[in-house]
C-alpha cells in the first residue's frame, strides 16, 4: 500500500489547524522569526517506524523551507534511542509543527509495531494478519497504511468495497421470515447477496457454528469468517473444506491475542483478523529536540 499525499493532506491540515489555531503564542513570544537551528526526531523505544512521509508533509505545510531528512524508511525496525530524522530551518516553524509530527509518528508507529508482533508469530504458518473497520473516525486510511507497514494485510476499506455478511444481517434475514414459519439458511442468504451485488464483488460471510459453516460453503462465497470459534472447531472447518466442492478462504476472528495466536494460526486458516491493531493501539514514545 503506497500512501497517497492527496488523501493525507486534508488530515494534516485539519490536525495543524486544531493545534495551532490562530498562532503559537508561546513561540511567537520567545523565538525570533529569523532564528534557525537543527533538530532531531528520536524513537525512545524499540519500534517499527511509520509515518515519516506524513511527518515531512506536515512540516512542509507549516514551512516548506525547513529541510526534513529521514534517517530510515517506513517499515524499518529501530532500537530505543535511534535518531529517525533530522530537521534544519526556522526554529519557530519546527516548534509549531513539532507536536503534530510526533502525534502522527507515535500513533502510526504504535500500530505498525503491534502488527509486526502478530505477523511475526503468524508467518511460519503461512497465515496473513488482517485489519478491520475498528478504526478511529477519519483516520482509517492512515491506520490501514500503518498495518501494511508493519507486515499486515488490509481488509476492506469500508462498507463499499466488499460484501461482509455479519451476524446482524443474518439475524434480520432470519427474523424477517419467521412470520412465514420459515428460516433462511446461510446458503440462501449468501445466494441472495450474490444475486444483488455487482458480479466480481468479493463476498464474505460470518459464521459461528459448524452447521452454519457447512451451509455457507454450499453457496461458494469467496471468504468465510469463523467468528469466536474455538481452535478445535476451526480445525474441523478446515477439514470440512478439504472435501467440499468450493474452497473459500478461511478467516479466524474474535478473541485472538499475541498469547494464543499461534494456536489459531496452526489450525490451517488462511488469515486472522485482529481488531485491536487499530481499535486500541499503544503509541510509541517519540521526541523532537532542538540541537543547535
Amino acid at each position: 500500500m503506497k500512501i497517497e499525499k492527496d488523501r493525507v493532506l486534508p488530515i494534516i491540515k485539519a490536525a495543524l489547524k486544531e493545534d495551532i489555531g490562530k498562532g503559537d503564542i508561546t513561540t511567537g513570544a520567545l523565538v525570533d522569526k529569523l532564528s534557525s537551528a537543527d533538530a532531531v526526531l528520536t524513537a525512545q523505544e524499540d519500534c517499527v517506524v511509520c509515518g515519516l512521509e506524513i511527518a515531512e508533509w506536515t512540516m512542509s505545510q507549516v514551512d516548506y523551507s525547513v529541510r526534513f531528512k529521514p534517517n530510515c524508511k517506513d517499515g524499518a525496525f529501530v532500537g530505543a534511542g535511534k535518531e529517525i530524522a533530522f530537521l534544519e530551518g526556522h526554529v519557530g516553524s519546527i516548534l509549531r509543527a513539532e507536536r503534530t509530527i510526533i502525534n502522527f509518528l507515535a500513533f502510526l508507529s504504535g500500530i505498525a509495531t503491534r502488527t509486526k508482533q502478530y505477523a511475526d508469530k503468524a508467518r511460519p504458518y503461512g497465515v496473513k494478519i488482517m485489519d478491520t473497520r475498528k478504526t478511529l473516525p477519519l483516520l482509517r486510511y492512515l491506520e490501514k497504511y500503518a498495518v501494511f507497514t508493519g507486515g499486515g494485510t488490509n481488509h476492506r476499506m469500508g462498507l463499499y468495497d466488499q460484501v461482509l455478511i455479519k451476524d446482524n444481517h443474518i439475524s434480520f434475514q432470519r427474523s424477517a421470515l419467521q412470520q412465514k414459519n420459515s428460516e433462511r439458511s446461510i446458503k440462501e442468504i449468501v445466494e441472495l447477496c450474490q444475486k444483488k451485488v455487482l458480479k466480481g464483488t468479493i463476498i464474505e460471510v460470518e459464521v459461528e457454528t459448524l452447521k452454519d459453516f457447512e451451509s455457507a460453503v454450499l453457496a461458494k462465497p469467496d471468504i468465510v469468517m469463523l467468528d469466536n470459534m474455538r481452535p478445535a472447531d476451526i480445525r474441523a472447518c478446515v477439514e470440512m473444506r478439504r472435501f467440499a466442492k468450493a474452497r473459500p478462504l478461511l478467516e479466524a476472528s474474535g478473541g485472538i491475542t499475541l498469547e494464543n495466536i499461534e494456536e489459531y494460526a496452526g489450525t490451517g486458516v488462511d488469515m486472522i483478523s485482529v481488531g485491536s491493531l487499530t481499535a486500541s493501539p499503544k503509541s510509541i514514545n517519540m521526541s523532537l529536540a532542538i540541537i543547535s
